[in-house]
């Protein structure tokens, strides 16, 4: 393995650093060897060394069990706990299989991606490490979608709103990380404080190398010390290596695994706001398949806001364009029982009613006060407001 292992990274972009080798043959066994219910201990300072492999499962029993076989590694070691010289880590390999998977469905599209920005296509692996290709991941620290982004990194490059959050879209998101990516590699010279700023950040990295006095990773994973600069934070380069390996040359590792088909998806921008059915209906798509193509979209979203790039089959695309260029021609509804409130510099209020049909709305201040329930009191105060339902 550890000569396959140099033989690949003579032909990445991503070559293994020195000092970097043990590491990455460890996350390669944790990716490929071990499950979920395989607890590997090990020194996280030396992945090569590794103490035990307990097969149990993720109960209180199963916890109790590591806790003592810690114990007598520590002993028979002759180890201080302070130390933190014996690390647990489960296996993730049905995990990995999962995202290899589900990778099939975008992995064409997302090259292409990192094609056109001019960055290395084995970028496109990053997700294997950061969610498993799961667009839906959310971790407990609020980063969501398939690239992970926190709130304040997204709204650098994607719309988040309670309707659309497309770090949930597995293309947008991609092409947002393409972009943070390409920065980071701009500003930090080398691919290896690149990539790993993506996960601790860009000023983390910079202040990483200011206070260490180099650019080489491996010397500030071995030198610099903060409390924000840990276990995750260093080893994922290492992850990385180990993933693109792995996804690289999958039919070695899992010759049985069946990725995926490709999911091929046209987009389609949104000029004018519309309603999520006035497209489902006519284009005869049901909301369940609308939704799995657009995760963007809140599951909860009736409308579909303007500038958002719709998501659909090739042989939907067609019926879609036609549907959004009658919604342009279309003359926009003109909103009806708008009630204006005005102030004077006393504070009373005048109200204008304004109805297309005062008929069917009601001529009368008392109908619309019944209408809207508002006070039975014969006066109305300045802090009363007319509410009237459109009918």
């Amino acid at each position: 393995m550890a000569i396959f292992g140099r033989a690949v990274a003579a032909e990445s972009t991503f070559a293994v650093l020195p000092g970097l080798e043990a590491a990455v043959a460890f996350w390669r066994q944790i990716f490929t060897r071990y499950g979920t219910g395989d607890v590997v201990f090990f020194d996280p300072f030396d992945h090569g060394k590794i103490y035990s492999v307990l097969r149990v499962p993720d109960t209180d029993e199963g916890r109790a069990l590591v806790e003592r076989e810690r114990a007598r590694i520590l002993a028979d070691y002759d180890l201080n706990e302070e130390d933190g010289r014996v690390k647990t880590q489960r296996g993730v390999k049905e995990q990995f299989i999962a995202g290899l998977k589900i990778s099939g469905r975008y992995m064409s599209q997302m090259r292409q991606i990192f094609r056109d920005e001019g960055l290395p296509v084995e970028l496109a692996y990053l997700p294997l490490v950061e969610s498993s290709f799961n667009v839906r991941a959310r971790s407990t620290a609020g980063a969501v979608g398939m690239w992970q982004f926190m709130p304040e990194t997204g709204r650098k490059f994607l719309r988040i709103t309670d309707t659309v959050d497309e770090r949930r879209d597995p293309l947008v998101s991609t092409r947002a990380a393409a972009r943070l990516l390409k920065e980071n590699r701009r500003l930090l010279g080398n691919w290896p404080l690149a990539i790993t700023a993506y996960n601790h950040g860009t000023e983390g990295i910079f202040r990483a190398v200011d206070a260490v006095g180099t650019e080489d990773l491996v010397e500030i994973i071995r030198r610099y010390q903060s409390p924000t600069f840990g276990f995750a934070s260093k080893n994922f380069y290492a992850e990385f290596l180990a993933a693109a390996d792995i996804a690289r040359n999958s039919e070695v590792h899992f010759p049985f695994l069946r990725p995926h088909p490709s999911l091929s998806l046209h987009e389609i921008e949104i000029k004018r706001q519309v309603t999520i059915q006035s497209l489902l209906k006519p284009a005869a798509v049901s909301q369940s398949d609308f939704f799995e193509w657009n995760p963007a979209l809140s599951p909860t979203a009736t409308m579909i806001p303007a500038g958002y790039r719709v998501k659909v089959p090739p042989e939907k695309a067609g019926r879609f364009a036609i549907l959004q260029r009658r919604a342009l021609d279309s003359p926009a509804k003109k909103k009806s029982g708008v009630v204006v409130t005005m102030r004077n510099a006393a504070g009373s209020v005048s109200r204008k009613i304004a109805a297309k049909n005062k008929k069917a709305r009601g001529a009368s201040v008392g109908t619309a006060r019944s209408a809207g329930g508002s006070s039975t009191s014969k006066s109305t105060t300045a802090a009363q407001r007319l509410k009237i339902a459109s009918r």
